[in-house]
């Protein structure tokens, strides 16, 4: 089987001029097949407040009524979703710019109003890679915008970190795939404030013991959850690491 990286980044990497450019030309020499899937969030919080409409964030998430819908749909499946591709373009790496209800690849539900009402915002509840895996066999380089449908007309908010984990089990059947997830650290780490004490591997036994001795917690602790959940759903292993350090993916945190 053709072996496939999905690369996960978050829009603070995306949406800078400098940090793009490295971003982009890292990932131009991952080799083999690859996906690439980013956020966006910080322009979408710039253009609403130059539209006079206010961001709403809730335990940093953030609330999408209709108008920030509009707001969202413009920035992440346009403006920063075609300004990685013009730069990959550039770079010889001929990418394709999607959303999730671009060949129907993902489809969402409308997430239901609890004690907090998140609006236009989607839970995945099908992901075909059968299309997307035509496509990269034929040598594009799909890039995804954090948006699904609902299969109604409505497009929907979601989650980059969830498309990269659904989308990466939904190719795996075709590809032996890695998914890569890049943050702030170069991994996870045995103490919080000391980056050089990366744990360069977890099995979920281990991943258990650290969370009981406290080492991983918060925040942490659901990523790892989804890195697992990717790996009994097929994905070969997932890494988590910085994005400059793309290239270098021994340095991160590989899970097995």
């Amino acid at each position: 089987m053709e072996k496939l990286t999905l690369i996960k980044v978050g829009g603070k990497i995306v949406e800078e001029p400098d940090t793009l450019l490295n971003l982009l030309s890292d990932f131009s020499m991952v080799p083999g097949h690859k996906v690439l899937v980013h956020g966006g969030g910080r322009s979408a919080t710039r253009l609403a407040a130059r539209l006079g409409i206010e961001s709403k964030m809730i335990n940093g998430r953030r609330v999408t009524d209709a108008e920030m819908l509009e707001v969202v749909t413009m920035v992440y499946g346009g403006l920063v979703n075609k300004n990685i591709v013009a730069g990959l373009q550039a770079l010889g790496v001929n990418a394709l710019g999607l959303t999730g209800a671009d060949m129907n690849v993902l489809l969402s539900d409308k997430r239901p109003a609890g004690s907090v009402d998140y609006g236009f915002v989607g839970d995945i509840k099908r992901a075909d890679g059968s299309v997307l895996a035509k496509l990269i066999g034929e040598g594009i380089v799909p890039v995804m915008a954090p948006l699904t449908h609902d299969g109604k007309g409505h497009m929907l908010n979601t989650n980059a970190d969830t498309i990269a984990g659904e989308t990466a089990c939904s190719l795996a059947s075709f590809f032996d795939v890695t998914l890569v997830y890049c943050f702030e650290k170069p991994g996870v780490l045995l103490q919080e404030d000391d980056d050089n004490s990366v744990i360069h591997e977890i099995d979920y036994c281990g991943f258990l013991d650290y969370v009981k001795n406290g080492i991983i917690q918060g925040g942490m602790i659901p990523k790892l959850e989804n890195a697992f959940g990717a790996i009994r759903a097929g994905v070969r292993e997932v890494l988590i690491t910085r994005a400059d350090c793309l290239c270098y993916p021994e340095k991160g945190t590989k899970i097995v």
